[in-house]
């Protein structure tokens, strides 16, 4: 990979004052955390972002940019906190918002969750969240704060295609379309895939991940409250290894498990890695990318499978990769029928429109070797959701 575009060239040499600031991590954070609304972010909660900031701040390699986006990213939840803890004490009602019969669509990244999401948003009867009432959850917001919150979600957009042209080409986002919950999760493995922070890694490995749906489901509380209740069509692939801590939160929910070859996601998703981190990680090692997240993406399956036994196979929905990749007029309203959907002529309709696929000026292209990776330490390190797969195409 080149040394990067030249706006993100520009941007890290206009930044770099500010980059000292990274030694000071905490001085920073308090900052944000005043900013946010330091009272109203309960303790653990700004503990967690704390230890993030610090452990962002010391990443190896990283630019300018890449400091500019931690700050980011803690600043936005710690203020989307302080804003759903400060809606929810002066409205107490929105924490009885029922919250019922959500679909969740999970699965490892690049096995069509996206496509799987969009297809299930398409029903009058479903709601998905967007990308800008991610970013700025909050209750039903005036034209000129609806403007100012899709503006804000079409800058952010803007600088992921300017800093990083061909990440729109994998992973199309659009500020006012359906988007997956990682944006509102307070804790996920994404910010390994913009830093090399292996501190945060093991402490995200030993975590327990309820209080993180908890606050998940307070955000969908706040979208819903005021507003025509629908049933809620939620999607993300980091949902997998956390199986056991959505369904404690969410008991009634159908899982809706999308498969693909593990091969083909590994390289798919390291490509994907590689060309969002290049924007805050100069330079970029390949191998470490494919041994680091073949080993979180592993860990995923592994994690998924342990907590599949538990979910009712009522609500559990298999779906092989071919139902919506190679032919979606026959898998979709197959889809629609395993989540006790109807699939109507209305929805038929729209569906080229949801399953076109993003229009790049290059097709996406990828190889394990790139990664240090070959088919057998993919195949080696899947030997069990392989097994799971043959039983769902086969079925």
């Amino acid at each position: 990979m080149s040394s990067g575009p030249l706006p993100l060239t520009l941007a890290n040499l206009l930044l770099r004052p500010g980059f000292r600031s990274r030694r000071r991590p905490d001085l920073v954070f308090d900052r944000l955390l005043a900013e946010a609304g330091q009272a109203e972010v309960d303790q653990r909660f700004a503990d967690d972002f704390r230890f993030l900031l610090r452990c962002w701040a010391g990443a190896e390699n990283l630019t300018p940019v890449g400091w500019l986006s931690a700050r980011g990213h803690v600043g936005r939840h710690l203020a989307n906190r302080a804003r759903i803890r400060r809606l929810i004490a002066e409205r107490p009602e929105i924490a009885e918002e029922p919250v019922d019969r959500p679909v969740f669509v999970v699965g490892l990244p690049r096995t069509a969750t996206t496509l799987t999401h969009g297809v299930l948003s398409l029903s009058q009867e479903h709601r998905c969240p967007l990308l800008w009432e991610l970013l700025t959850p909050g209750l039903e917001p005036g034209p000129a704060e609806r403007e100012k919150a899709i503006t804000a979600a079409r800058r952010l957009v803007g600088s992921i295609d300017l800093f990083s042209p061909r990440f729109r080409d994998i992973h199309a986002l659009r500020p006012e379309g359906p988007e997956e919950c990682t944006f509102g999760l307070p804790h996920t493995v994404m910010p390994l895939s913009q830093a090399r922070i292996p501190e945060y890694l093991a402490w995200h490995d030993a975590r327990d991940f309820v209080p993180d749906y908890r606050h998940l489901k307070q955000v969908y509380q706040v979208l819903q409250y005021g507003r025509p209740r629908r049933r809620w069509v939620l999607k993300s692939p980091l949902h997998l290894e956390n199986l056991d801590a959505l369904r404690a939160v969410f008991p009634d929910a159908t899982i809706v498990w999308t498969h693909r070859d593990p091969a083909t996601v590994v390289a798919s998703f390291c490509s994907l890695v590689e060309h969002g981190m290049a924007v805050s990680t100069r330079p970029l090692d390949p191998h470490w990318i494919g041994a680091t997240w073949l080993e979180l993406l592993s860990r995923s399956a592994a994690r998924g499978l342990a907590a599949r036994a538990a979910v009712p196979r009522e609500a559990l929905v298999d779906v092989p990769y071919s139902w919506l990749g190679a032919d979606p007029a026959a898998g979709a309203p197959k889809l629609y029928a395993a989540v006790g959907a109807p699939w109507t002529d209305a929805d038929a309709a729209r569906l080229p429109e949801a399953a076109a696929r993003p229009r790049g000026n290059r097709p996406h292209l990828y190889d394990l070797a790139r990664y240090g990776l070959t088919r057998a330490d993919v195949d080696a390190a899947f030997t069990d959701y392989n097994a799971l797969r043959a039983e769902v195409d086969r079925t």
